[in-house]
């Protein structure tokens, strides 16, 4: 089995005839998915998504993959390939187009369309789209196309087959096989086995549930519960999904109506998306159940359903503020249900557990994954991907789309099924990995960090930038100002400390007023004027006393000023 090493040098020079897969997001994490394929001189790219920050990222909005590995040859890129309409997959593209604005964007028809709005929010021109369905085939270059069905937690998605010159490559995009899905479209397994008879070289495949023993369960079990949830409710009931689910809000407006309840959306994302969805015939709205969500105020609490995003926490959200009791028109009550309709993304726990004890405190009942099958995983477990091996029989696999540990056990399982143990490679986000003469192997590293999203500031902020944020937030800010007179070259004002997220009361820093002007006063005596030095001397005496007295790291600014 292959490891990345830190080791890694740039590869070298693409050999003639060889494939080279260059992923810049998904591998070691779960987001920012995209990967790039190389060919005869010219890129193919699949994937451009997100991921979204964790409690270590103050204040970043998005976290965008690193295109600087194609930076200069973005001419060179044949199409965008979009396996389905996730943010974690396409949340990326308007940033990418901002770089080179004639992409060619290929997709299913949800897909793009989700991709449109976002579009038409960062103000950029629509670009050529490729609407591709099953079993479409499609050339772009050197790269011969053909989509396959996968069912997934979203609908419309697609696996891509890649055929080039140096073999072909099935990439899974995000999937499972329910074999009862909500809108009867399975994942085609005759078309993975008739690739797998073709001869598939390189197999790129989701990992997000190799750790999972068994099979996903089927999203229509999840109709019975929420039925079960809808009857034993008298009052409101607010039910917080993805906004990109569109299953499941459809399962909610099926329950509404057979309970006589009406329903409304509530968060931007929301509203939009399920317009799309209906708009392209992929929701089916029961007749007079959807309405204004200010309109649905006006009701009786046991006749609303509010579908809202913020299943995750995000502190914005329509559900957070509604926990906060700050929402304009949605309050929550004494008796109110509340069903969080999706699972946890690895580092949003904290978020999400504030919002369940946020609407706790008000007396709402609160239903989610832990205590009732109000949602089942989009992704494959262990079984399934056991049987798509089986049945494509890969001579190379490439885990993808997980962090470490799932895709470790995603290697496993292929290795289980007879793939040869040199032949499955383990990578991370820019270790590249050429496909030669049939053989899959490493062959050198990109940089390849992440790129984070603040406001209207797309790459400003580095790694030391947020460093500085998380001091500010966990141990505070401390000012010092010394007037040093540029005569005597004595303290002539001063030392004046303040500070915040520390201490309020400044007379705090009394004990250490002295030492600073003693250090400022040896420095002095030995001919140091600098005051870079001077500065340097101040935070290395206040840093020692605030450690030593209050066991804590603040940030500190001293400023010395020549009077």
């Amino acid at each position: 089995m292959s490891h990345p090493h830190p080791e890694l040098t740039a590869p070298p020079a693409l050999q003639e005839g060889a494939l080279r897969v260059i992923p810049l997001g998904g591998l070691g994490e779960i987001g920012r998915n995209m990967t790039v394929f190389e060919y005869d001189g010219r890129l193919l790219i699949v994937d451009c998504g997100v991921l979204f920050p964790e409690d270590h990222h103050p204040g970043v909005d998005l976290i965008l993959p690193d295109f600087e590995a194609i930076r200069d040859r973005l001419d060179d890129v044949e199409a965008l390939v979009l396996t389905h309409g996730h943010e974690d997959h396409i949340g990326a593209t308007p940033y990418l187009l901002r770089e080179r604005g004639d992409i060619p964007l290929v997709g299913s028809e949800l897909t793009l369309a989700l991709l449109g709005n976002k579009l038409r929010e960062h103000r950029l021109k629509e670009t050529v789209h490729h609407r591709v369905r099953e079993g479409d085939r499609i050339g772009f270059g050197p790269f011969d196309l053909e989509f396959v069905a996968v069912n997934h937690s979203i609908p419309d998605a697609l696996a891509v087959a890649i055929r080039t010159g140096a073999g072909l490559v099935l990439h899974t995009g995000d999937f499972k096989m329910d074999q009862l899905p909500l809108d009867g479209r399975i994942t085609d397994l005759r078309a993975f086995a008739r690739l797998g008879e073709e001869g598939v070289d390189l197999f790129l495949v989701d990992s997000t549930n190799a750790e999972v023993p068994g099979f996903t369960t089927a999203e229509k079990t999840i109709g019975p519960v929420l039925d079960r949830v809808f009857h034993q409710s008298d009052q409101r009931i607010i039910v917080a999904c993805f906004a990109s689910h569109i299953h499941r809000v459809q399962q909610v407006l099926d329950a509404a109506a057979a309970h006589g309840r009406k329903a409304a959306y509530v968060g931007r994302s929301m509203v939009r998306n399920m317009a799309v969805a209906r708009e392209l015939g992929y929701l089916t709205v029961p007749p007079g159940v959807l309405v204004d969500a200010k309109e649905l105020a006006d009701l009786a609490p046991e006749r609303q359903v509010l579908i809202s995003t913020g299943s995750q926490g995000e502190p914005l959200s329509a559900l957070s503020r509604i926990a906060q009791r700050n929402h304009h028109f949605v309050h929550i009550e004494e008796g109110d249900t509340v069903i969080l309709a999706s699972s946890l993304i690895p580092g949003n726990e904290n978020a999400v557990y504030r919002v369940i004890n946020g609407l706790s405190r008000w007396g709402a009942t609160i239903v989610h994954k832990g205590n009732a099958n109000v949602h089942v995983s989009g992704h494959a477990s262990a079984g399934e991907l056991l049987y798509c091996y089986n049945i494509v029989k890969p001579r190379n696999v490439l885990p993808v789309h997980g962090e470490m540990r799932h895709m470790r056990a995603n290697a496993d399982l292929a290795r289980q099924t007879g793939v040869p143990h040199d032949n499955v490679v383990i990578a991370e986000d820019g270790v590249v990995v050429d496909l030669v003469d049939g053989q899959a192997r490493i062959a050198g590293k990109v940089d390849c960090g992440y790129v984070f999203v603040d406001g209207a500031s797309v790459g400003d902020i580095t790694e030391t930038s947020l460093k500085d944020r998380r001091i500010l937030g966990e141990e505070g800010f401390i000012s010092v100002i010394v007037v040093i007179d540029s005569v005597t070259g004595k303290v002539a004002g001063g030392p004046e400390i303040h500070a915040r997220g520390f201490a309020e009361d400044d007379s705090t820093f009394d004990d250490v007023k002295k030492p600073i002007i003693d250090a400022i006063d040896r420095l002095v005596a030995e001919g140091v004027d600098d005051s870079h030095q001077l500065q340097q001397a101040i935070r290395r005496v206040i840093g020692r006393w605030v450690n030593s007295t209050h066991k804590r790291r603040p940030m500190i600014i001293p400023v010395v000023i020549d009077a």
